[in-house]
């Protein structure tokens, strides 16, 4: 029997609109044979790849794997904070998906037991690549229907993260339900002149 693992990553913990989105990936065998085997090379980290191919891996990895993703929404991260919502999430994956190990991408395990790290690991380790498409997509989707709602602040483009143009936007529109109020930025704090 093969280890079975389960690779972890989030998006957005740095945006200040949206939520944390934090996924869950583990390979399934067939046959004796991974079932996602032909698309191995072409996991990487979820950055370091175009949109279209994350779309289509996103969809390759669904019907391949089994996986879990959690969104903590903004509201909680401003109650809570981003340690909290990342803790819960984790714990949500671990009981969700059973696996033998649990390699989460970065150098914290945000207290939560039996989960190890991996730096880098979305470009060293395919199941944490897998789980950082599945995290991205999801995330870019969510902000995708958020700018239909919120059309002025253009999360389409800048999916929440913190641009010049985004800053902007915020001082002439004020902030909108999905941003992050807790996130406390220079360049929107009132000025003493």
């Amino acid at each position: 029997m093969e280890m079975e693992i389960c690779g972890i990553d989030e998006a957005g913990r740095g945006p200040i609109a949206g939520p944390l989105v934090v996924a869950g990936c583990i390979f399934q065998i067939e046959n004796g044979e991974l079932k996602i085997e032909n698309y191995l090379n072409m996991l990487d980290d979820s950055k370091r790849l175009s949109e279209k191919k994350r779309e289509k891996l996103f969809e390759i990895i669904k019907q391949t794997c089994k996986y879990h993703i959690v969104f903590v929404d903004n509201k909680t991260i401003d109650k809570k904070g981003l340690s909290f919502a990342i803790n819960y999430a984790l714990k949500e994956i671990k009981n969700t998906l059973k696996a033998d190990k649990y390699l989460f991408d970065g150098n914290s395990s945000f207290g939560v037991d039996g989960i190890e790290t991996v730096i880098k690991g979305d470009s060293k380790i395919k199941e944490i690549s897998a789980a950082s498409i599945l995290a991205k997509v999801s995330r870019d989707r969510f902000m995708k229907k958020a700018d239909k709602i919120y059309p002025q602040y253009n999360f389409k483009k800048h999916k929440g993260y913190i641009t010049k143009e985004h800053i902007e936007l915020i001082k002439k529109f004020g902030y909108c339900e999905i941003h992050r109020k807790s996130y406390r930025l220079k360049a929107l704090e009132p000025t003493l002149f």
